[in-house]
């Protein structure tokens, strides 16, 4: 008798942690969990730098995130010290998916520099990887306070992980 006393108390407790993690509502996770408000304009790039037409550097990673203010309205571009060792949190038109900014300080320690940040876009589906697949175009000018005057076009694609368009 104790051990169907003991197996019943057993059922009855694990059948209760059961029941008490059962989630709210319909169980959908098509809501917005985990989602930002720069979501279509983030990730990471492989993009080359030109200035006047000419490339000065072969393909690097760059990356594209949401600030904690999770707004919509700037995100941080992030050279991972590949291009000009920059990092500066942009206004963007999250609609237009366009970004610029001028005066904006990185924020690589040991490296007090601002950018200026011009005709910055993403354009969904714009561009053919070096392997030959579709995906997102990311261009931008960039002009640095060490470098006045300076332009460099900065362009190129969305990372998709296949092996033949890394870089």
């Amino acid at each position: 008798m104790k051990k169907i006393l003991n197996l019943f108390l057993l059922l009855l407790v694990f059948g209760g942690l059961l029941l008490s993690c059962d989630r709210t509502g319909d169980g959908d996770l098509s809501d917005d969990q985990g989602e930002t408000s720069t979501k279509e304009m983030s990730g990471d790039w492989f993009v080359t730098t030109s200035v006047g037409g000419t490339q000065v550097a072969d393909y690097a990673k760059i990356t594209t995130y949401n600030t904690s203010a999770n707004n919509g309205q700037e995100m941080w571009i992030d050279d991972n010290h590949n291009i000009w060792d920059f990092k500066v949190k942009t206004p963007i038109n999250y609609t237009a998916k366009t970004f610029a900014g001028s005066g904006l300080q990185s924020s690589v320690d040991g490296y007090d520099i601002t950018v200026n940040i011009t005709n910055g876009k993403i354009i969904k589906g714009g561009a053919t990887t070096t392997g030959g697949n579709k995906s997102d175009a990311i261009e931008f000018d960039a002009e640095f306070s060490d470098d006045p005057g300076t332009i460099y076009r900065i362009s190129g694609y969305k990372r998709t992980g296949f092996a033949e368009d890394e870089h």
